[in-house]
């Protein structure tokens, strides 16, 4: 009887220690959660945010808001984030510049991947390869061609050092086999001027930015990062047909949370969140995006983002990068 009562008082106090935690994650969420976006409104980034944060916000029973904290090499979110509590209520939505601050800044104020619980990629936008308009060459093969026999004719524009533009841009030289100038711009706008004047020739960078301007004839298109034509531009050859398949990068988005969140609680929000992508694919939301949807568990991102730090780290160091 003795033995009884002791062995019934044991499971009780496991069940209180257990019960908090338990009961507050069927319990959430029982708060606001915020979704950091660290761009300024407006862009591709904030806009993918909130059909996603509309969505979560149903599908959870809570108010879920976008919040907009730009700055500090897009950094200044990411600080934000990490140093909240890890408990989903905290949240980073972002693109694939997240995970190469430490390889581009030299004080950069965390590491993306130890300091961050990847929650879930949700989705990747090709990227378009344009030229200036005074440029007599039609396709991308004529300008790889004319590239390697008049180096000295060629230079790049990009966005930011060490964006997926500019990873883009050294990995296609590598495999042109030729090294332009490469001539960083604050931004997408002031590349695409000079583009589009032809005092730089080339520009590699997201095609939802630099499309209506090859659309209007301002800039020339040349051909789609990968192996697949984009719904937004089926007109335009991919990097593949134009002789070059291993031009395969893409800008992609994903969600993180701050280091340390409950696996339960980084599992129900990636299987709610990748419900939501696939939702917002089939109602047709994505298309004027020109954004894919990419459903993966956590590990699998986990996995992922690894590669693609190890892929960016390579890329860089071919054109002996130094982080500023």
């Amino acid at each position: 009887m003795f033995k009884r009562i002791v062995r019934l008082a044991l499971m009780a106090i496991v069940t209180l220690l257990i019960a908090p935690g338990a009961n507050a994650q069927a319990k959430f969420p029982e708060r606001t959660i915020r979704l950091v976006v660290p761009f300024a409104a407006g862009g591709g980034v904030d806009t993918y945010t909130r059909l996603i944060a509309q969505r979560l916000q149903d599908k959870l029973g809570g108010a879920v808001i976008v919040e907009n904290r730009a700055g500090a090499n897009s950094t200044l979110g990411g600080n934000y984030v990490m140093q909240a509590a890890p408990d989903g209520y905290t949240l980073l939505f972002s693109a694939s510049t997240h995970i190469s601050a430490r390889l581009v800044m030299v004080k950069a104020p965390y590491d993306p991947i130890a300091d961050f619980t990847p929650i879930a990629r949700v989705g990747v936008a090709p990227m378009l390869v344009i030229m200036a308009p005074n440029k007599p060459q039609k396709t991308f093969a004529e300008v790889v061609e004319a590239a390697r026999k008049q180096p000295a004719d060629w230079s790049a524009a990009t966005p930011a050092l060490g964006s997926p533009g500019h990873l883009a841009t050294i990995a296609f030289a590598n495999l042109a086999g030729f090294a332009p100038q490469v001539i960083p711009y604050r931004g997408t706008a002031p590349a695409l001027n000079d583009i589009a004047g032809g005092h730089v020739q080339l520009y590699i960078d997201a095609m939802i930015a630099l499309l209506p301007m090859a659309q209007a004839g301002s800039v020339k298109p040349l051909a789609i990062t990968g192996k697949t034509r984009s719904k937004l531009a089926p007109e335009i050859p991919t990097t593949a047909e134009g002789g070059m398949p291993g031009l395969d990068i893409h800008s992609w988005y994903a969600v993180w949370g701050p280091k340390g969140m409950p696996d339960e609680l980084v599992k129900r929000l990636n299987g709610v969140i990748n419900e939501i992508t696939a939702e917002l694919a089939r109602d047709g939301k994505l298309d004027a995006l020109g954004i894919d949807v990419v459903a993966e568990t956590p590990e699998q991102f986990a996995r992922f983002e690894a590669d693609d730090v190890a892929r960016n780290a390579a890329l860089l160091k071919s054109v002996n990068f130094q982080p500023e």
